[in-house]
């Protein structure tokens, strides 16, 4: 039985869906003003490695994953850029897409951008007026009157005694208290805005999540998930938004992925020590950046270096060096399982009792290396086959091995074209059978100079960059 870690107990509850057979969950996404970074790209994996286990289980799966189209970042991005907001959203919204799809990150069920959805984020303002829950301010801003709200601060484990102004709450003389959030921002010149009962003006951050989700998945869904850093006072937001429009719970399970961290401090655009998914995908193939990813528990804090990603390139490497010396003839192929032995294979068993003790993904990697190991030992395809159906599930294994261990490990290692490579493999082999053995470990040097391995084995030789 699937267990999830639920940020809002603080504690692993066994999960147990709204509809038999269905889940819906929401995930904040990205703010559509920069590239994403690695932080960004964490959030993207460990989400998407949800969606595939829930489908393994053979849920139904409706995952909505938002896209913030403005707000103060994208405004003064457009301000420096001289550029209209629209032009700017939709070229980072673009390369967004690139990335996740570099990534091996399944699209979304549905993908809403907030300028979509300004007269829902309207509707639900208007309630919570009328509830007497928001207020208008003097300047023509609405807000969220908290300590109207009972429950504030449940998510975060915050009480509103203990929450200073300055240190998390920005300081506005418009608002009641301090811990008051923006609903509605009145128009300023040369900002967008729409139509609304209180004037012009466009959405405050929060109230995007609370009426989009609603629109997709009803006033109660399964799972909502988003970046740690989200917990407070964005998610604490959202629960006094949606709860204080319909007086009930709005989510029955919360997750929340650990930072990204570099030098022990949390990487971010405002620290400016954050890598851009595409500077990493660089220098690293894609599916090492997210074998990277998985390899961590998601609540867990990930730290970044070139020593940790050559670390994980260098460990993926072994596994496909496995699909490649074993890989299964046509016939075995064919002989194979259609589908994975869940209840009588014991790695299928480990790895299923990790993946559903709160996505446990370390432990499931953990199994692909043990059935690696057996594979090794037995020269069995079968656990070559079961290997690669179980890395699939994590995204992973999902190349040619040829293709994966023949890709360079840097673009600039490029002195040695494979139809080189293969030629001087051919002479070596040859001299070998010449019995020239001087020239023979001369070719495998040069190769070897160059960044090319090669590794004799029954089946002839292979190679593989470096």
């Amino acid at each position: 039985m699937l267990k999830i870690y639920d940020t809002l107990t603080r504690s692993r509850r066994e999960f147990i869906p709204l509809t038999p057979g269905k889940v819906k969950m929401y995930v904040c996404g990205m703010t559509v003003y920069d590239h994403c970074h690695l932080g960004h790209a964490r959030v993207l994996v460990v989400f998407d490695s949800v969606v595939r286990w829930l489908q393994t289980l053979d849920y139904k799966v409706t995952y909505v994953r938002n896209i913030t189209d403005i707000d103060d970042k994208i405004i003064r991005r457009t301000l420096e850029n001289h550029e209209p907001f629209g032009a700017l959203t939709a070229r980072y919204i673009q390369a967004m897409e690139e990335d996740a799809a570099a990534l091996g990150v399944i699209s979304p069920s549905f993908e809403p951008r907030a300028t979509e959805y300004i007269g829902s984020m309207v509707t639900m303002i208007e309630s919570l007026l009328g509830k007497g829950l928001a207020y208008v301010a003097n300047n023509g801003d609405v807000f969220y009157d908290v300590r109207r709200f009972p429950g504030y601060g449940k998510l975060s484990g915050k009480s509103l005694d203990d929450l200073r102004a300055g240190e998390r709450v920005e300081i506005d003389t418009n608002k009641r208290d301090p811990l008051d959030f923006v609903l509605w921002k009145a128009a300023k010149a040369d900002e967008p805005s729409w139509n609304s009962p209180w004037g012009k003006g466009r959405p405050g951050w929060h109230i995007e999540c609370s009426a989009m989700s609603e629109h997709y998945l009803g006033e109660q869904f399964d799972i909502h998930g988003g970046g740690q850093d989200l917990q407070f006072p964005h998610h604490e937001n959202e629960i006094a938004q949606s709860e204080g429009v319909h007086g009930h719970s709005h989510v029955n399970y919360w997750m929340h992925n650990g930072f990204v961290r570099v030098d022990n401090e949390k990487m971010s655009k405002s620290l400016g020590n954050f890598f851009t998914v595409r500077e990493v995908l660089a220098r690293y193939q894609s599916e090492v950046v997210r074998f990277f990813i998985v390899r961590a528990h998601y609540r867990s804090p990930l730290n970044y270096s070139d020593a940790h990603l050559n670390d994980a390139r260098n460990a993926l490497e072994r596994l496909y060096t496995v699909l490649r010396n074993h890989a299964p003839s046509q016939a075995q192929a064919e002989e194979a399982p259609a589908t994975i032995d869940w209840e009588n294979n014991v790695y299928a068993q480990r790895f299923m009792a990790a993946m559903n003790d709160d996505f446990n993904t370390p432990e499931a990697v953990a199994v692909l290396f043990d059935l690696a190991s057996e594979a090794n030992r037995t020269g069995d395809s079968h656990y070559v086959s079961l290997l690669k159906a179980l890395g699939g599930i994590l995204g992973l294994l999902q190349q040619s091995p040829r293709q994966y261990l023949q890709h360079p490990a840097y673009p600039q290692d490029d002195r040695h074209s494979t139809e080189e490579i293969e030629r001087m493999i051919q002479q070596r082999l040859q001299a070998r059978k010449e019995k020239n053995f001087t020239q023979a470990d001369a070719l495998r040097q040069q190769l070897a100079e160059a960044g090319i391995i090669l590794e004799d084995g029954p089946q002839g030789t292979t190679w593989r960059r470096q």
